[in-house]
């Protein structure tokens, strides 16, 4: 009778010590689309998110606890990510948030943050509504698509581009993207000639690649992420479009174009936010080398390093205002995250107000990187 009151005593304080032990954990959200149309790109952020906390709690964790990413599936649906967020939020009892990929999730995850007041880092969304619509949780460490623009300029001229034309998916990321690249085209004298879009799950653009190839377009800016994007690759060459194409979305991989578009994806460019085939490119080589690093370690997919990053360094800047924050409370950390600078693989991370007055969300200033496919290899363009 002893040795079971003894055990049972022994199994209570073991319970109770692992309970301690999970309730001592800091709950960060990760609101991503792990299954679904951009499943792929989700799953990447996610990966990238996990090096980030673990090589935080390896350190110590933060204000001596450790981070614990609580991450859920949005399913690459608008609605879903909503739902997701307040889950998180409710249930889970998340301090931040990190998400949630595109622009329309984004922005549909954006009411929940006002409703329950928690802060969120978005890494991904570009849409320019997503730090102008007053939304005070919101910071964003991705570019937004004027932003993209801006970066992008500069290229202009390199590329000796007259006359653009543009392909974007139709939704509230590929308007934005078309809007902001087209503005700044105007502004270095740069006509846009024709403006097509395409549904998100359109397998079949060639009646958009043949009004382009028909026009005096020399360049065709493309807006969607890598599935569809190889599609067009693969079209446009069946067409022989001779403009010139350069993908806009600083999310899709040059090394999934050449694994599934083969040679239709040579000589095609791409914008990217992270070149892991070059990191001296990078503002921080060491901090981009050593997530190369990690990522290649763990096996996880090359390609998926583009994107990765922005998990990575969504998680330093979260992690790096609880620190500065000094409790790990929403309202902490929201006014936290205006006083912090982070290193970065693409940036350092540092918030300037984008909105209207006493409701400005947050918005960093990233880089933006332009690579080439070549010979099937991803290469530095020689302007």
């Amino acid at each position: 009778m002893k040795n079971r009151k003894t055990l049972i005593a022994s199994a209570l304080a073991l319970a109770l010590s692992m309970s301690a032990a999970y309730a001592d954990t800091i709950k960060i959200g990760v609101n991503q689309p792990l299954t679904g149309a951009v499943a792929a790109s989700g799953n990447y952020v996610s990966n990238g998110a996990k090096i980030a906390a673990d090589q935080i709690n390896a350190k110590g964790g933060v204000l001596g606890q450790q981070i614990e990413l609580i991450i859920e599936d949005n399913k690459s649906n608008p609605t879903e990510a909503a739902a997701v967020a307040e889950k998180l939020i409710v249930r889970d009892e998340v301090v931040a948030m990190m998400g949630a990929w595109g622009s329309t999730h984004t922005l549909s995850v954006m009411p929940k943050l006002l409703e329950y007041e928690v802060p969120m880092v978005v890494e991904t969304s570009s849409s320019d509504k997503i730090t102008t619509s007053g939304n005070p949780w919101i910071f964003r460490i991705a570019p937004t698509s004027k932003m993209l623009a801006g970066s992008f300029a500069p290229f202009v001229e390199k590329f000796g581009i007259k006359k653009a034309a543009f392909l974007a998916v139709n939704n509230d990321w590929g308007h934005s993207n078309t809007n902001a690249y087209s503005d700044m085209l105007a502004e270095h004298g740069v006509s846009t000639e024709l403006r097509e879009t395409m549904d998100a799950a359109a397998v079949d653009v060639s009646a958009q690649l043949a009004k382009i190839k028909a026009s005096d377009a020399d360049t065709l800016l493309v807006t969607t992420e890598i599935e569809q994007l190889t599609l067009i690759f693969k079209q446009a060459q069946a067409l022989k479009l001779p403009q010139r194409i350069i993908a806009t979305t600083t999310s899709s991989t040059p090394d999934q174009a050449i694994e599934h578009a083969g040679s239709a994806a040579d000589n095609a460019y791409f914008t990217v936010l992270f070149a892991p085939w070059f990191p001296e490119m990078a503002p921080n080589p060491d901090v981009a080398r050593a997530f190369a690093e990690e990522w290649e370690k763990r096996d996880y997919v090359f390609a998926g390093r583009i994107e990765g990053q922005r998990g990575y360094d969504a998680i330093l800047t979260i992690a790096a205002a609880i620190e500065k924050a000094g409790k790990p409370e929403p309202e902490a950390i929201r006014n936290a995250l205006w006083e912090i600078e982070v290193k970065g693989v693409n940036s350092n991370v540092r918030f300037y107000k984008e909105g209207p007055e006493g409701q400005e969300s947050g918005q960093n200033a990233a880089n933006i990187f332009v690579v080439q496919v070549k010979g099937g290899k991803v290469v530095k363009p020689e302007f």
